[in-house]
C-alpha cells in the first residue's frame, strides 16, 4: 500500500456524493480520452476543485499519442490515480508519468490519499477481439485484485459483469472477476470506463456505487 500525501482543494458541489463522512473528499473521475487534448485541458481546468482526480484508462488510441495526452494533463497539481486502458499497457503508462509529482499508476495494488485507499486494476477485462489490446482474462483480473481491501474507491478499466457494461448490440461485456470483487470488497464506489455505449451509466452493486465515467468527467464526493 503506498501512501501519497493529500491536497486540499476549495469546495464545489458535487454531482454524486458517496457516504456520510464530516469532511467529504472531492473528486474528479473520468475514463477514454483516447487523445482528445481539448478534453484534457478542461480536465486540468476543473481539476482545482477536487482532492483526487482519477483516471480510469484509455489515453491512447491503439498505442499511439500517450505521451502527448499525458503531457496535457501533467498541469494537474492535486493528486492523481492512473490505471491503464486497453489502448496503452501499464509500462508506457507508468514511463509517460514519470516526472509528474501528482500520478500514481495503479494496476494490482493500492494507495492511501487525504485518509482514503484507492485500489486500481487496468486493461481490457475479459479479453477484447483485438490482437493490440492490453489485456487479461478473468482469473488474472481477480489475482490482481485478491489484495483490494474492503471499503475502498475501486478505480478499473473494465466495467463489472452486468453493471454499467451494455455494448450497442445489449451485450454485457463486463468482467466477472471485477463483479466478484466488487461484491467480496464492498468498495464504497467503483469507477471504470471501456465500454463507450455505456458512459454515464450508474448503478448498485450491494452496498456499492458503479459509474462509467467517459471523457467529460465527473464530480463525486466520498
Amino acid at each position: 500500500m503506498v501512501t501519497v500525501p493529500g491536497v486540499n482543494a476549495p469546495s464545489r458541489d458535487a454531482e454524486t456524493r458517496v457516504g456520510g463522512r464530516l469532511r467529504a473528499v472531492k473528486l474528479l473521475a473520468f475514463s477514454d480520452l483516447h487523445c482528445d487534448l481539448d478534453q484534457a485541458a478542461d480536465l486540468v481546468e476543473r481539476s482545482g476543485d477536487a482532492d483526487v482526480v482519477i483516471a480510469a484508462g484509455d489515453f491512447a488510441k491503439i498505442h499511439d499519442g500517450l505521451e502527448q495526452t499525458i503531457d496535457a494533463l501533467k498541469p494537474i497539481s492535486v493528486p492523481t490515480v492512473l490505471v491503464p486502458g486497453n489502448n496503452e499497457t501499464e509500462n508506457a503508462l507508468r514511463a509517460a508519468c514519470e516526472g509528474w509529482d501528482a500520478a500514481t499508476v495503479l494496476h494490482g495494488e493500492g494507495a492511501e490519499i487525504d485518509g482514503e485507499r484507492f485500489y486500481g486494476l487496468g486493461a481490457g477485462v475479459p479479453i477484447t477481439p483485438w490482437d493490440w489490446s492490453f489485456d487479461l482474462d478473468d482469473e488474472q483480473a481477480a489475482a490482481k485484485l485478491s489484495d483490494c481491501p474492503e471499503g475502498a474507491v475501486l478505480v478499473v478499466h473494465s466495467p463489472p459483469k452486468g453493471h454499467c457494461d451494455t455494448s450497442s448490440s445489449g451485450d454485457h461485456l463486463g468482467s466477472q472477476a471485477i463483479l466478484d470483487a466488487i461484491e467480496a470488497r464492498r468498495p464504497k464506489l467503483a469507477v471504470c470506463g471501456h465500454i463507450h455505449e455505456a458512459w454515464g451509466a450508474e448503478d448498485r452493486v450491494g452496498p456499492t456505487i458503479v459509474i462509467n465515467l467517459g471523457p467529460t468527467g465527473r464530480l463525486i464526493e466520498l
